[in-house]
C-alpha cells in the first residue's frame, strides 16, 4: 500500500549510518561502508554485507568508507548509500520524506553543503542539519529547556563533539578528529610495533571493544588475535591483553580529555558550577570503552556517566527534534531555539 513518506532523521556517522523513521523509531543501522565494481561502477552491497569485504575483495571490487573523521570523503558513494538506505525504508512512499541530519559542530560550510546535496540527491524533499552534541543531549534525555549548563561528550567513529549547553542552544563547543576511528588505527599501531603484526580495522575494532581499556582494569583479560607476521609473511596469533590496548589507547584518550579541559576552562564559571553539579554525560560508541567515565572523572574531577544506549544517542535526538521541523530553517544547522522554549 502506498502513503506519504515520514519524516527521516539521519545520525550520518563516519562508522555507523542510524536512520529514525517519524512514529516508528529507529528503523535502520547499517555500517557505512559501500562495495562496488571498478570496472564497471556496479553497486554490489551496502552496510553490513559491504563491510564484511573489508579487505576481503579481489582486485576488481572495492570496499568504501565513503565518510572520514566526520564528513563525507568521497561525494558520489556516499549519495549511492545514503540512496539504497531511503529506498530501503521508503519504498512505498509516494511523497520524498523530509531529512534531519546530525554534523559534527565543527563543520566547515563546504562540508555543510556536501551533505545537503548528498542527503538531497538521495531522494530527500527537504534537508535540515542538527549539530551532534545537542542532537545527543536530547538523546540522552537532558532537559535543556532551563538556564543551567549540560555537558555532553559524544565520542563517534570520526569525530568527538563535547558542548556546554544551556536554554536549549550551545554556549561553547568543540569538534575533535579524535575518536572510534583513532582508537582503532592506534591499535594496529601498537601490534605493528610491539608484535611486529599487520591486522585489518575490523580487527582492530574487535580487539578494542573486547578487551579495550582506557584505565588499568581491575583483572587482566585478553583474547586471541590473528595477522600477519611482518618478518616473515606468514599468519600468526598473539594474545592481546587489555594491558596492550592501555597503552595503546592512553594517548587519544588523553587527547579527548585535554579538549573537554580545555572547553571548561573557556566556559561561563557560573555554568561549570551547574556542570560539576550534574556531571559530563558521555554519548557515542567511543564512550563505551572501558574505562571512559572513570578517565573523565580522574582528569575533570567531575562525575561522569555514559549514557543509556549511548550509541544512539543522536539519532534518538534527532527523532525528537522532527517535531520542529516546520520551525526550522532548511538546511539550517542550528534548531529554531526560539520554538524550543516555547514547547520546552
Amino acid at each position: 500500500m502506498f502513503g506519504f513518506s515520514a519524516d527521516l532523521g539521519v545520525d550520518l556517522g563516519t562508522a555507523n549510518v542510524l536512520i529514525y523513521q517519524d512514529r516508528k523509531g529507529v528503523v535502520l543501522r547499517e555500517p557505512s561502508v559501500i562495495a562496488v565494481d571498478k570496472n564497471t561502477g556496479r553497486l554490489l552491497q551496502v552496510g553490513a554485507a559491504a563491510r564484511n569485504m573489508l579487505g576481503r575483495t579481489p582486485g576488481n571490487v572495492v570496499a568504501i568508507r565513503p565518510l572520514r573523521e566526520g564528513a563525507i570523503s568521497d561525494y558520489e558513494m556516499t549519495e549511492r548509500m545514503l540512496t539504497q538506505f531511503f529506498r530501503k525504508i521508503s519504498r512505498y512512499s509516494v511523497v520524498k520524506p523530509r531529512v534531519l541530519v546530525s554534523v559534527p559542530s565543527g563543520i566547515t560550510e563546504v562540508e555543510e553543503r556536501a551533505v545537503i546535496q548528498a542527503a538531497t540527491n538521495a531522494g530527500a524533499r527537504q534537508v535540515y542539519l542538527i549539530e551532534e552534541p545537542l542532537a545527543a543531549a536530547l538523546g540522552a534525555g537532558l532537559d535543556l529547556s532551563e538556564a543551567s549548563g549540560k555537558l555532553v561528550v559524544d565520542i563517534g567513529g570520526g569525530t568527538t563533539d563535547a558542548a556546554v549547553l544551556s536554554m536549549n542552544g550551545i554556549v561553547r563547543s568543540i569538534s575533535l578528529k579524535v575518536a572510534g576511528d583513532e582508537f582503532d588505527a592506534s591499535i594496529i599501531r601498537y601490534l605493528r610495533r610491539r608484535y611486529n603484526l599487520l591486522v585489518g580495522e575490523t580487527t582492530a575494532e574487535e580487539i578494542k571493544m573486547a578487551v579495550g581499556a582506557v584505565v588499568e582494569r581491575p583483572e587482566r583479560v585478553g583474547m586471541l588475535c590473528k595477522g600477519r607476521d611482518l618478518k616473515t609473511g606468514l599468519p600468526r596469533e598473539v594474545e592481546v591483553t587489555s594491558e596492550d590496548t592501555l597503552e595503546a589507547l592512553r594517548r587519544p584518550a588523553r587527547q579527548i580529555t585535554d579538549a573537554v579541559v580545555e572547553l571548561l576552562e573557556n566556559t561561563p564559571p557560573e555554568l561549570v558550577a551547574d556542570i560539576s553539579e550534574a556531571g559530563v554525560v558521555l554519548t557515542g560508541g567511543g564512550s563505551q570503552t572501558w574505562g571512559m567515565e572513570t578517565l573523565f572523572e580522574e582528569r575533570t574531577g567531575i562525575k561522569a556517566r555514559v549514557a543509556d544506549d549511548a550509541e544512539s544517542c543522536v539519532v534518538l535526538g534527532c527523532g525528537k527534534s522532527l517535531k520542529w521541523l516546520n520551525s526550522m530553517q532548511e538546511g539550517t544547522i542550528n534548531l529554531a531555539r526560539k520554538k524550543l522554549m516555547e514547547d520546552a
